[in-house]
């Protein structure tokens, strides 16, 4: 087979180029990201075709597509935070450039099309769990993106026979994932602090909870779907209904760290939802033989990760990488063949 990962040099998509290429089913690998989220070096050395571009680019996708038996659409520019200081900009990366992914694959022959939509579309709606069949609220511009992504997947299902498969992932979290930009996720930006020395910042009162899946686990789920071509034009949860809430997590940090974390509360960001917490009934019967990483197992190898990276400072002086510390350690990065970005029990 031959997979094309849009996104690919992002978080979850160079996690999952990775995986991909220890299947003997798939042959090649192809990126597509235009490295505006995304870093090349997550994907060094590794023996995958690099599309240099943006998914906009419809004569780019014509190429990556040709040949090619699915498509796993993870192109985005994510964050709530990040919708709400510029709509446009989320709308046209997200919606529109769905749309573009949707028509290239339709030209290239109905392409197999794997997508990622959010639990935020789930927004301001109470019910917990959250399972697919409740009313979305979207509280946010990125939110209604995920909406209209999987509207669109629906739409080239039943307009064109295009067999898609769009899933609402949670709070995807693990080795790779960056913790040195205004919208990093909560895990790696907290364990970075606690790294550093730094205090770590709760919005809110800390007693939001969110729904952690490690993206070993979502690796998995993603690989499945590609190999046994899973066609499912209604969204699918991507989470284990692994709750807990935001000041529960501090503890699990610190015993991963082996550092005390001291925290500070700031007001609540714009656009976030309280609760979250996936109902996983329809994933567990798309996908009865995967069960997820432990959260104290993720959350230690994402530690271990974060810590043999260039986060740690070793300046003295209370800066660090993610901050532009010149001083910080550079040590081995991802893209490194000698680090394996796994934990012992899931590998990815």
């Amino acid at each position: 087979m031959k997979i094309v990962i849009t996104g690919g040099a992002g978080f979850i998509g160079s996690n999952l180029a990775r995986t991909l290429l220890e299947l003997r089913e798939v042959s090649q690998v192809r990126v597509i990201d235009n490295l505006s989220t995304g870093d090349k070096e997550s994907i060094a050395g590794l023996d995958v075709h690099f599309f240099e571009g943006d998914i906009q680019d419809a004569a780019l996708l014509e190429r990556a597509f040709h040949g090619a038996d699915a498509v796993v659409h993870l192109a985005a520019l994510p964050s709530v935070p990040r919708s709400v200081k510029d709509p446009l900009a989320s709308h046209h990366a997200n919606a529109t450039g769905t749309l573009q992914v949707l028509e290239a694959a339709r030209r290239a022959g109905n392409l197999h099309v794997i997508a990622a939509s959010s639990s935020s579309v789930y927004g301001a709606n109470p019910c917990l769990p959250k399972h697919e069949g409740l009313t979305t609220a979207p509280m946010s511009p990125y939110a209604v993106t995920k909406l209209a992504t999987e509207a669109y997947l629906g739409a080239y299902h039943h307009s064109f026979g295009l067999p898609v498969l769009p899933f609402r992932f949670f709070n995807v979290y693990g080795p790779g994932q960056r913790a040195d930009h205004p919208y990093a996720a909560v895990i790696p930006k907290w364990i970075s602090a606690a790294l550093n020395g730094h205090v770590v910042t709760v919005h809110g009162d800390g007693t939001q909870t969110r729904d952690f899946t490690y993206v070993g686990t979502v690796c998995e789920v993603l690989a499945d779907a590609v190999l046994r071509r899973v066609v499912e034009p209604k969204p699918v949860n991507l989470a284990f209904g692994t709750r807990i809430s935001l000041l529960s997590l501090v503890p699990e940090i610190e015993a991963a760290t082996g550092l005390r974390a001291v925290t500070e509360h700031r007001a609540r960001r714009v656009g976030d939802v309280p609760h979250s917490q996936a109902d996983q009934s329809r994933l567990r019967a798309l996908f009865p033989t995967i069960s997820p990483t432990p959260l104290q197992e993720g959350i230690r190898a994402t530690a271990n990760w974060i810590s043999r990276t260039n986060e740690r400072c070793t300046c003295g002086q209370g800066g660090n990488a993610a901050a532009g510390c010149r001083g910080a350690a550079r040590f081995r990065r991802l893209g490194d063949p000698s680090i394996h970005i796994a934990s012992a029990a899931r590998d990815c």
